[in-house]
């Protein structure tokens, strides 16, 4: 079978089968088929689609292509959630300790952030010693001793994964959806757990810009996982302002550790809740909402979740003191400076993709695979959408490497403002869940 056989099939529209995709993904691990090819195969499905068929083969083969842990010596139920990336986004950092102390094992294979999005590995290793660099052996040692483990993703968990993703990067096919949906597919049934959440993001701080984007994505990966033998749900949430208050890495460390508490933002709670309520549902450990619910208020309520957290933290090598003292222990930028609004009103909108790019800028980010970020800088937003605001009011705080009176500084202050928009009558606040899937509820469609 000639992979020229294979992209010619795909570029007249037609149905590869199991085989071809298996074959065609085997060659691009080994090398026999070279980029030029796996470019022209890439395009051809941007322009023609694949069936739910196709992308579960597709997704099997990806996952396949290099080792697919298998949890079930540990568990038997474990689960993952997803996130497709957002600003200020830190829910595994409380929704992985607080389903796990519940008794149900999370074991969670995390990427690094890209560009305005937040990566969970790298809000981690803002405590000093934690590792996520973990061998299989020491995730699933760490999983089957504490109950939840994370780790960022090796090169042997579906490699073609990592190479397609490359080419699509520079071919202008990141944007199709069958794509999208096994490449995330691919990855989280390598990893090896039996029941998934997706929280997939929409609005302006989100590759999903509308409702109907972000459906379609989350319902074409439901099937996919459920077409594999997974136990699956989506959560869509909105993602025009950024979650919570804090972006940066460190900083949200903190903001997680306070909503573990029960004092964090209002929204970012009610997402964490939101997501931890599908996992205990998905795994059978509650029957219905209001009994899953319970169970996780009842966990922050007696601190078994923030003792959970501190037990994970001590397992993966990070310092326990930053349950208690924080500030003590993770690290600390070198200016502290209060934008205040120079209006009264009410807020009428925080675009996410602002703040988010003015954290990259401040160095919270990367731009590129491999760059270093300083985990201690971001900002920490006083006034959201639907907040009353008074002239000299803060809006939020920028933690910063460089001066406020330098020019880079100047440079992410007017991004900053340039990001909040104001209105002279009162504003409501925006709606945060958007909308809850389950395979049940959905039709096997292409």
């Amino acid at each position: 079978m000639l992979a020229t056989d294979i992209i010619a099939k795909k570029r007249d529209g037609l149905e590869l089968t199991r085989e071809e995709l298996q074959t065609f993904i085997e060659g691009i691990v080994s090398g026999a088929i070279p980029d030029y090819q796996i470019a022209a195969w890439l395009m051809a499905v941007y322009l023609r689609g694949m069936t739910l068929q196709e992308t579960i083969n597709l997704t099997f083969a990806m996952a396949h292509s290099g080792r697919v842990m298998d949890l079930a010596d540990i568990a038997p139920f474990v689960v993952d959630k997803h996130s497709t990336g957002g600003v200020g986004d830190k829910t595994t950092l409380v929704v992985a300790p607080l389903v796990a102390s519940t008794g149900l094992p999370v074991g969670k294979i995390s990427g690094r952030g890209l560009s305005f999005t937040g990566g969970t590995v790298d809000k981690l290793e803002s405590v000093p010693g934690l590792r996520c660099d973990l061998t299989v052996s020491e995730f699933k040692k760490c999983l089957r001793s504490h109950g939840i483990a994370l780790s960022g993703q090796s090169h042997d968990l579906a490699p073609a994964d990592g190479i397609l993703y490359a080419l699509r990067d520079v071919t202008a096919t990141i944007s199709s959806i069958p794509l999208i949906a096994s490449s995330i597919m691919s990855k989280k049934i390598a990893a090896g757990a039996d029941g998934i959440v997706l929280d997939v993001k929409v609005g302006h701080g989100a590759f999903n810009k509308t409702l109907d984007d972000a459906e379609a994505l989350a319902t074409l990966m439901l099937n996919i996982g459920h077409g594999m033998g997974r136990k699956m749900a989506a959560v869509l949430s909105n993602m025009d302002q950024p979650l919570g208050n804090a972006v940066g890495n460190a900083l949200e460390v903190v903001e997680a550790i306070d909503t573990l508490r029960g004092r964090g933002p209002a929204d970012l709670i009610e997402q964490c809740l939101t997501l931890a309520t599908q996992m205990l549902l998905v795994a059978g450990r509650a029957q219905t909402q209001e009994q899953a619910l319970e169970l996780l208020q009842d966990s922050l309520r007696n601190g078994s979740a923030l003792e959970k957290f501190r037990e994970w933290i001590m397992a993966q090598g990070g310092d326990p003191r930053v349950v208690n003292n924080p500030g003590d222990v993770l690290p600390s930028a070198r200016f502290s400076t209060v934008l205040r609004a120079e209006v009264s009103g009410w807020v009428c909108a925080v675009n996410a993709l602002e703040i988010g790019m003015a954290a990259l800028s401040l160095g919270a980010g990367r731009t590129r695979k491999g760059d270093a970020i300083d985990p201690s800088v971001g900002i920490v937003l006083h006034r959201k959408t639907g907040d009353r605001v008074g002239h000299g009011d803060p809006l939020c705080t920028v933690h910063s490497s460089f001066a406020p009176d330098s020019e880079p500084f100047r440079e992410v202050q007017k991004r900053i403002e340039g990001a909040y928009r104001f209105s002279r009558e009162p504003v409501p606040k925006p709606e945060l869940i958007l909308k809850i899937l389950s395979p049940q509820a959905l039709h096997q469609a292409d």
